[in-house]
């Protein structure tokens, strides 16, 4: 899977729901680091959806620890068939840690997504600016999910996804709260690649997220125009 368009993923970290999510999603979000034997699930899967795969540390919003186990089961993930992008942290990748799983992704062409999440606030529009632009240089997707407290927060986060895009750059944005909780749906318009959303309400992973089926619809009626 390329991700020249949107993609919907649905996260769960439980890949026996991909039937559940098959007929709204465009892919799975596998949240290795909430799944039990993620590792063992993922070498089972014989589902039809491609997957992101996830194992998220802990000091980033995620239940992994900061390990190299942690590393080898996305190095390994890379490699699986099913598994069209893998998910690591720019943090990650900048000391040094997290760079091998670059490096297995690449040698599997896997895509990587490099990552970024701020649970307090949105950074000024200049530091939102050079961390998009930084993962963007490690990866071939650059994520970066901020909590927005104000209108204005939603509006750089739309803004550095604009111009990302307009500059044939590939990102992934989100605003997280209430208040940039409609950004999710917006985004898409102005060129984010990525959108996720849990399969039930409650398996929310992030704050302001949609279920899946309430981001299907809402998305493409916007794409639409109807």
């Amino acid at each position: 899977m390329n991700f020249d368009e949107f993609v919907l993923a649905a996260s769960t970290a439980t890949l026996s729901d991909e039937p559940d999510a098959r007929p709204v999603a465009d892919a799975v979000e596998y949240r290795m680091d909430l799944a039990t034997n993620p590792r063992s699930a993922l070498r089972d899967y014989d589902g039809e959806l491609p997957l992101i795969a996830t194992n998220r540390v802990h000091w980033e919003g995620g239940e992994a620890a900061d390990d190299a186990a942690r590393l080898d089961a996305l190095c390994e993930a890379a490699e699986h068939d099913a598994v069209c992008a893998v998910d690591i942290e720019l943090e990650a990748i900048e000391s040094g840690n997290g760079e091998r799983v670059v490096a297995a992704a690449r040698e599997a062409e896997t895509t990587v997504i490099v990552s970024m999440h701020d649970f307090e606030a949105t950074p000024p529009i200049a530091e939102l600016r050079h961390l998009l632009k930084t993962a963007s240089d490690h990866g071939d997707v650059a994520k970066l999910a901020c909590t927005a407290t104000s209108l204005d927060d939603v509006l750089d986060v739309l803004f550095a996804t604009r111009t990302f895009d307009a500059n044939g750059r590939a990102v992934a944005t989100m605003a997280m709260g209430e208040v940039g909780r409609h950004s999710r749906v917006v985004a898409p318009l102005y060129g984010s690649r990525i959108g996720y959303a849990p399969i039930k309400p409650e398996d929310a992973t992030a704050p302001g997220q949609y279920d899946l089926e309430t981001m299907r619809l809402l998305v493409d009626k916007l794409d639409s125009n109807d």
